[in-house]
């Protein structure tokens, strides 16, 4: 079996010319690619295509799988979208739709045709609303290449996954109506640069070259299912690439690690491809494979704020469990949070809400869910953080780890008060009653012997566990 995530060498893209049509060359699989409703012209040479009317727009396989693209071309009257630039790319979004295959598009547009009239603005209406008709169809990603204004930001927006190159620009409105309605000056990548929206989750992926940025898509259409309801494909299992998955976590609840350290251990190659990796980065989520199985990653984040959950983590996350729900990816869920975040600020910026959002994208989920509580889980956080009772399929835990309402030292200074108040050594007997109730209430062998988690496990059995339990509620 292939695999599924094998990139072209980076030798193949040294004769592309990265211009619409090259572009698509570079995304398919050699000699695939064929132009369809492109009002298409041959160049001097006679062999590749060139747009018409600012696109190009056809079909061709990538890992041997159809695929339907465009490329909008910015030499053209800066890529902006008239009538019949419109009519391509709705026309083969829809017969991307009818083939049940995924769409790719390379965005690069001024926005509407200022010559066009109502016509440019009306072919904008035409492509939102297709692209939300394919959304219980097939994967959509987005590719910006270059300045993309008003429509030509919407559009990518609407899509499962935006990827920006670094020479990508986003916005509504650019910086001369921004100056001249604000009095503020500012850039183009001050304003939509590819930091400004991989940091606010505007864009999931974020690539050095446009050779990389082909290869990120071909990465991750391997991944992705053919279309809404079909499995992604299976390929050879490789050996993770990491150490035991326990080595980088401290027995310290204080002491930080990166949590992509642990899942290095556990997945294919030791590879995980980050989606949103600027955006709420005490949250990490990403693709990878188990034994060769595509899959979602859900983890808390040590290293930033000590994995608390806020509530832009809570949206991340929200957001990518309803995705990998949606492509039919199993999800295995890492947990080590203290729990929520607390204060005003939080409060303010609707962590209620945000955190219910989890809550429901994770018991709506259809998939299969595994949890892996790692070192601590505490509060609301353990059960939104997929647990058994919202719904997950399995629980597993490390020996090491506490799980409860709230750590003992701030259970105990709840629940003892008045007896540590009087008592003539408060910190002594504290840490007796810190100790008795920890053992009690927190370990992981207790909530095993409760039903809260199904197995306690080491950590070097991590992936052989998840293996079992992803085969064993794999759908036949």
């Amino acid at each position: 079996m292939t695999s599924g995530v094998t990139t072209a060498p980076a030798a193949a893209h040294e004769e592309v010319a990265f211009d619409a049509p090259g572009r698509l060359e570079a995304l398919c699989d050699p000699g695939s690619f064929r132009p369809l409703r492109t009002g298409v012209l041959s160049d001097r040479l006679g062999e590749r295509a060139q747009a018409g009317d600012g696109v190009l727009a056809g079909a061709g396989e990538v890992h041997g799988r159809p695929v339907f693209c465009y490329a909008q071309d910015p030499s053209f009257m800066g890529g902006s979208l008239g009538e019949a630039h419109a009519d391509s790319i709705v026309r083969v979004m829809q017969l991307a739709g009818r083939a049940g295959a995924p769409i790719v598009g390379f965005i690069e547009s001024g926005g509407a045709r200022l010559q066009d009239g109502h016509a440019g603005l009306a072919g904008y209406g035409r492509i939102f609303r297709t692209s939300v008709e394919l959304e219980s169809r097939v994967p959509q990603i987005s590719v910006v290449t270059g300045v993309s204004a008003g429509g030509g930001s919407y559009s990518p927006a609407l899509t499962d996954f935006v990827l920006m190159t670094q020479a990508a620009r986003m916005f509504l409105t650019g910086p001369r109506v921004v100056r001249d309605a604000l009095g503020e000056d500012v850039t183009m990548e001050e304003l939509g640069g590819p930091r400004v929206h991989d940091g606010n989750g505007v864009s999931q992926l974020v690539a050095d070259s446009e050779a990389e940025a082909t290869d990120m898509v071909r990465e991750l259409l391997g991944v992705l299912p053919q279309s809404i309801g079909t499995r992604s494909p299976r390929v050879d299992p490789l050996p993770p690439g990491g150490r035991d998955p326990g080595a980088p976590v401290p027995a310290e609840a204080r002491r930080v690690y990166d949590v992509r350290d642990v899942v290095a251990g556990i997945v294919d190659a030791g590879r995980m491809l980050e989606i949103s990796s600027r955006w709420a980065r005490n949250m990490v989520t990403g693709l990878a494979r188990i034994e060769g199985r595509p899959l979602g990653i859900v983890a808390n984040q040590p290293r930033r704020i000590g994995g608390v959950i806020d509530a832009a983590a809570s949206e991340k996350a929200a957001r990518f469990v309803r995705l990998c729900d949606r492509f039919g990816l199993p999800l295995v869920v890492l947990v080590d949070t203290p729990g929520f975040m607390p204060g005003t600020r939080q409060e303010s910026a609707g962590v209620i809400r945000h955190g219910a959002s989890l809550l429901r994208a994770f018991a709506g989920a259809s998939v299969p869910r595994l949890t892996v509580v790692l070192r601590k889980a505490y509060g609301g956080a353990v059960i939104t953080m997929n647990s058994k009772d919202l719904g997950a399929d399995v629980v597993f835990a490390w020996p090491g780890a506490e799980i409860g309402i709230m750590a003992a030292n701030q259970a105990v200074g709840i629940v003892h008060r008045r007896r540590l108040r009087e008592a003539e050594d408060p910190d002594e007997l504290g840490a007796k009653l810190a100790a008795a109730y920890a053992e009690e209430h927190l370990t992981a062998p207790a909530a095993a012997a409760s039903g809260f988690v199904d197995e306690v496990i080491e950590p070097g059995d991590t992936r052989a566990s998840l293996a079992w339990a992803l085969a064993s509620l794999e759908i036949r």
